[in-house]
């Protein structure tokens, strides 16, 4: 009788470590996960430079937008969490479609060779940043889902696992995509 209580404790503890364990795996994934979208947008404000010196000379009534752009990439640098980024992402992504439609009356600036390579790398870049926001919500639902299932939820107030939250774009005009290729005329 000894040997199974014994067998059976062994099992308890043997699930509870592996649940704990799985638990990590998926809390490590989503900060993974973030570093990746962080990756991706610290790549998208290290082109703004780029951007605003290119098209500085062609767009002179423009400057407030230019000066926002800049003024966000510097919060960004600044921003402390998960949200204030997601947040200047947004408002960061509204200022790019501001530049990208102004462009569109600048024949010589859509020529420059420099804008073209510029907008071609905002576009990968927007691309992965989208690939990125993805598979962090699925991470983030993988790892949610575990806090919440029985009879893994169980572990989880134990050990005080909290949820996280998806990367979800509140403001409308962020919800529209960003154009950053142009077709020629």
């Amino acid at each position: 009788m000894l040997w199974i209580i014994l067998a059976i404790v062994v099992l308890i503890v043997l699930w509870v470590i592996a649940t704990y364990n799985g638990l990590v795996r998926k809390k490590m994934k989503v900060e993974n996960s973030w570093g990746q979208i962080d990756v991706q947008l610290q790549r998208r404000f290290d082109l703004i430079p780029n951007l605003v010196n290119c098209v500085k000379g062609y767009m002179e009534h423009e400057r407030d937008t230019l000066a926002k752009v800049t003024e966000l990439r510097t919060a960004w640098a600044k921003a402390e969490n998960i949200s204030e980024k997601v947040e200047l992402d947004n408002q960061l992504s509204g200022a790019l479609k501001t530049i990208m439609a102004v462009s569109e009356s600048y024949p010589d600036l859509k020529a420059n060779q420099n804008f073209s390579e510029l907008q071609e790398e905002l576009r990968n870049t927007e691309n992965k940043i989208s690939y990125s926001r993805q598979f962090y919500n699925d991470s983030v639902t993988m790892y949610n889902m575990g806090l919440k299932v029985f009879p893994s939820s169980i572990i989880a107030s134990m050990f005080h696992f909290t949820p996280e939250k998806l990367f979800v774009v509140t403001d409308e005009e962020t919800r529209k995509n960003v154009k950053v290729d142009f077709e020629n005329n």
